[in-house]
């Protein structure tokens, strides 16, 4: 029956999704909703793209093990990347009126950096989109009962967002983003008073987190520990801000109102409702003590995502488990319909059109569609290759590439005049090969690499820049110099002529 009823949930938004395609005409509909979402969807749209299935499953399943301090990247580095972007990014890129982040590269610093960011940009969503697929693949498995494989329920679920993502693109993304968004936060609030019952109140679900040090948010005051808390910290803020379903939400807002205080209320509105699942799971130590000691005895973070899921069919009524599984649902599919679109549309503005310039709209479109079914078999059988990796772990990888390769060529050219396409070189080039270095290299244990890599991106944007111009001052002063010199040498030798 739960099964059924999932099922039917899945046709009524691929039905809503496909009644919003009608108003897709052209690629800027498809793209960026012909911008005309007003602020309330602009805040249900963000919110809902990072509300996902590492929300709901992978941070509650970090939080148990590491509290607060091991959610640092997200909620929180994710949450504050939405607040950035509305306080300093949005209104610049808004006012440039362009289709992609990727357009914004080329107009600052040339098609070689379009290029290059666009790829970069393009695989840091395969472990994201990856991620969402993971979750939906657990969801079938769980709610059949095994009767449904892991990798069969990857299938089901891509092909239900594919469904109108492949023909209402961001129009139908917006629309169904509004309405499942409802569905979660109704849900997941209910089912937090619901289990704060079970466990005896709210205030022992607390209490048992404050005694297990669950609220501790602060590193220890050691090197090694500040370290690696910031490097966790900055790459969601930092690594997102650069990506394309951020600035497609910000593009696709009617005015610079709500393009600007849109992610900001959703950044601030998802920081506070991601404690949610963590506290639902706090209730499940309560609850179901035995099964949680199980379930994270075996040290695997895959099987402590399952703790939520098992609450809700083993101790909840079949009414909770509808609730908990739409907004389950809800989140999966409208992060992943978000994350399926953006790179689609990055492929085909940016890369695509370097070969095929002179395309009809019509025909961009299609190739848009036919980009997006592509993109979709990619990352199903990615996420099929990974199981069993953790859904947080997929998320927060995903972003470290964005973060050493696209994010200081964006923040620099847009506040520091000074920055030019070859300091745009060095950067991306500095930053992706030292990431890579400390990555696959012992280093690596001693230093974060997303940090070691930016840091090196920031030095090769300064370099890059300021370089050529000192050398250039440099030989313009010599030059100054030895003609200075000439001249003197010259009147010496017409004084002593003169005076011979």
């Amino acid at each position: 029956m739960l099964l059924t009823l999932v099922f039917g949930y899945l046709l009524i938004t691929i039905a809503i999704g496909l009644w919003a395609a009608k108003r897709v005409k052209n690629t800027a509909d498809f793209a960026i909703a012909g911008r005309h979402l007003p602020l309330v969807m602009i805040v249900t749209t963000t919110f809902a793209t990072w509300f996902g299935s590492e929300t709901v499953l992978g941070i509650p399943a970090t939080f148990i093990t590491s509290g607060l301090h091991g959610v640092v990247e997200d909620p929180f580095g994710a949450g504050t990347c939405l607040i950035l972007v509305g306080i300093f990014f949005a209104a610049k890129l808004y006012r440039m009126t362009l289709l992609t982040i990727s357009d914004y590269y080329r107009e600052r610093f040339g098609r070689t950096i379009e290029v290059t960011c666009s790829l970069v940009i393009i695989l840091s969503y395969l472990g994201w989109v990856a991620a969402q697929v993971t979750a939906l693949g657990l969801v079938f498995n769980v709610l059949s009962e095994g009767a449904i494989s892991k990798p069969l329920g990857m299938v089901i679920g891509t092909g239900s967002i594919l469904a109108y993502t492949l023909f209402g693109g961001m129009w139908s993304v917006a629309v169904t983003d509004f309405i499942q968004m409802i569905i979660l936060v109704i849900g997941l609030f209910i089912l937090a008073v619901f289990a704060g019952h079970q466990a005896g109140g709210a205030d022992k679900v607390i209490a048992l987190a404050t005694s297990k040090d669950l609220f501790k948010f602060l590193p220890e005051p050691s090197a090694s520990e500040i370290v690696g808390f910031i490097a966790a910290g900055m790459t969601m803020m930092l690594g997102s801000i650069p990506q394309q379903d951020v600035f497609q939400r910000v593009m696709s807002a009617k005015d610079i109102k709500a393009a600007t205080r849109g992610p900001v209320i959703g950044g601030v509105c998802y920081i506070v409702f991601a404690f949610v699942p963590m506290f639902l799971v706090t209730s499940a130590l309560i609850i179901m003590p035995d099964t949680v000691a199980k379930l994270m005895a075996t040290g695997v973070k895959a099987d402590s995502q399952m703790i939520l899921p098992t609450l809700v069919r083993d101790h909840m009524p079949f009414v909770m488990q509808v609730l908990f599984f739409g907004a389950l649902l809800s989140a999966i599919k409208s992060t992943a319909s978000a994350t399926l679109l953006a790179p689609s549309v990055t492929f085909v503005e940016n890369i695509w059109r370097q070969f095929f310039p002179r395309q009809a709209d019509k025909h961009e479109l299609r190739t848009m569609r036919i980009t997006v079914l592509i993109f979709s078999a990619c990352v199903c059988a990615y996420a099929i290759a990974l199981q069993g990796t953790p859904i947080y772990e997929q998320v927060s990888g995903a972003y470290q590439v964005t973060l050493v390769g696209a994010f200081v060529p964006l923040a620099a050219g847009l506040y520091w005049k000074r920055a030019t396409t070859q300091g745009a070189i060095f950067s991306i080039v500095l930053g992706v090969l030292a990431w890579l270095v400390f990555l696959y290299t012992p280093a690596g244990a001693t230093f974060p690499p997303q940090l070691a890599g930016f840091l090196m991106a920031i030095v090769g944007m300064v370099l890059g820049s300021l370089g050529p111009q000192a050398i250039r001052n440099t030989q313009a002063s010599h030059h100054r110099v030895v003609g200075v010199e000439s001249v003197q040498h010259a009147a010496a030798a017409h004084g002593a002529q003169v005076s011979r």
